[in-house]
């Protein structure tokens, strides 16, 4: 078992990873919450594998329990999802002693949070993240939110969680595609942050290989994150090196309406285009994105798409991340080390463009 301590003052919290964690989860949410009532906030495939599951652990500790299903998907990760759950909290009838707990990838993550940091003006929570995208980046951090049409998370909240309880076996029921999709965050993570993990990555040929060291992957993750966070509790420095690919990645999701592509995919897609530009603009070490597209590309990860420029800008446009007319791209000059560039939206275009 391995604990990680997030050390933020009162919002402080511990990340628990743990082989079998799953089995001791009534208990071990019991120690951290006196709660009365507990709302399991997941959706409705995560709700099938575990979700009765959990509730039972909770009630064999002494919770009230409901279950608040949602739809699957990106696309329900909206203000009437957001509704329709701050509704059920309060014919709960929850009041601010009691408990919200996030199951599931990143969308009930999210949204979960969000639902706790507004319900009441705040409710404690705590997440159970059962993907390894949501195990690595979602669920640490305080993140909240939801999407508009407009674009990703433009509507949420930083607000820290009790706890988060990772158990790496859980991994084992997710699709291939969605074990790639959080792969894809693990290799942004070492390529930015760690450049021994980046080489141990290269080592793993397989789907087994990946959840054989999932432990190690995980922890190592979490480790890059929470020191950012930190330094940089609101994302305002140090922690914006998280970001990179997510620039153009969030452009690449929000043009296909988030139907194409993972986050994990639109994120590789996103390092991609950007490593080969900086590269192109003698800011990169030559190979560092063909090295890096080989290690995706191993594992079925898209690298590249052929959305035009002026789209990828549209939708830069949009990003949260923007401050007036300016936004701070994540390049990575050797794998192992990051720089932030800010620079003004005209001129974006040469670190965007596709290499012809």
């Amino acid at each position: 078992m391995e604990n990680i301590k997030v050390e933020l003052g009162k919002d402080s919290y511990t990340i628990a990873v743990e082989r079998g964690l799953w089995d001791t989860l009534g208990q071990r949410i019991r120690q951290v919450s006196q709660a009365d009532k507990a709302a399991i906030l997941t959706d409705a495939s995560v709700d099938a594998l575990y979700g009765a599951g959990l509730e039972e652990k909770l009630r064999a500790a002494g919770f009230d329990v409901r279950r608040l299903v949602m739809p699957p998907g990106e696309d329900h990760k909206n203000l009437e999802t957001f509704t329709r759950m701050v509704r059920e909290c309060a014919d709960f009838g929850m009041t601010r002693k009691d408990l919200v707990i996030s199951l599931g990838g990143g969308v009930p993550g999210d949204l979960g949070g969000y639902v706790a940091a507004s319900y009441l003006r705040g409710v404690a929570f705590i997440q159970i993240p059962t993907t390894l995208l949501s195990q690595i980046d979602s669920s640490v951090g305080g993140k909240v939110a939801v999407d508009l049409p407009e674009g990703k998370n433009l509507v949420g909240a930083f607000y820290q969680p009790k706890a988060v309880f990772i158990d790496p076996d859980l991994l084992q029921s997710l699709p291939p595609r969605y074990l790639h999709d959080g792969f894809a965050e693990v290799v942004k993570c070492a390529a930015f942050g760690d450049k021994d993990l980046f080489a141990r990555l290269e080592t793993l040929e397989s789907d087994a290989d990946i959840l054989r060291e999932a432990p190690l992957l995980i922890s190592r993750c979490i480790r890059i994150k929470v020191k950012v966070v930190e330094e940089d509790v609101r994302d305002t420095g140090a922690r914006m090196v998280l970001n990179f690919g997510h620039t153009i990645g969030h452009a690449v999701e929000r043009f296909y309406h988030y139907e194409k592509y993972t986050h994990g995919e639109g994120v590789a897609i996103g390092m991609i285009r950007l490593t080969r530009r900086t590269e192109a603009l003698g800011l990169t070490q030559p190979g560092t994105a063909d090295r890096i597209a080989r290690l995706l590309s191993r594992h079925g990860i898209p690298v590249d798409d052929p959305i035009a420029t002026k789209d990828v800008i549209a939708g830069i446009a949009m990003d949260k991340k923007k401050r007036g007319n300016r936004i701070t791209l994540v390049i990575v000059p050797a794998l192992g080390s990051s720089l932030l560039k800010n620079i003004s939206m005209d001129e974006l275009e040469p670190y965007v463009e596709r290499e012809s």
